[in-house]
């Protein structure tokens, strides 16, 4: 995504333009893709970057509530920032770290169950959980 698309990402969700939320934007948003806040650190350290820890975690906080990016929690103290924000599965492997995409076409269901009174299926979202290298 280039730098003029974030900008009016920006603009359409309400959030102020700063050179630090830029950087963010422009790691976590050149294509779709799952990175930890620990990892969009790592990154801008790589480029040179001096963006303070608690910044990114602002900004990621704030992407999330805007929903320019999706949370996933995939486990009590882990966190990812997809940047796919529709409704959609993944596999999150718990030996590797890694998060990835199910298609849409490959989760079924015949069933859901009854919701409770007054309330309405908002989305369905699938986490499985693996183990090994795959």
């Amino acid at each position: 995504m280039s730098r003029s698309d974030i900008l009016s990402l920006f603009e359409k969700y309400g959030i102020l333009s700063t050179p630090q939320r830029l950087e963010v934007a422009e790691i976590l948003l050149e294509k779709p893709q799952h990175m930890s806040a620990d990892q969009i650190i790592d990154r801008l350290r790589d480029a040179g970057s001096s963006v303070s820890k608690a910044t990114v975690y602002n900004t990621l906080n704030l992407f999330g509530a805007r929903g320019i990016v999706k949370e996933v929690m995939v486990d009590p103290v882990r966190k990812f920032y997809d940047s796919t924000t529709h409704p959609h599965h993944h596999f999150y492997n718990v030996d590797t770290g890694e998060l990835r995409d199910i298609p849409d076409e490959q989760v079924r269901f015949s069933e859901l169950p009854p919701m409770p009174d007054g309330s309405q299926s908002e989305s369905i979202e699938v986490l499985i959980r693996i183990r090994g290298e795959g």
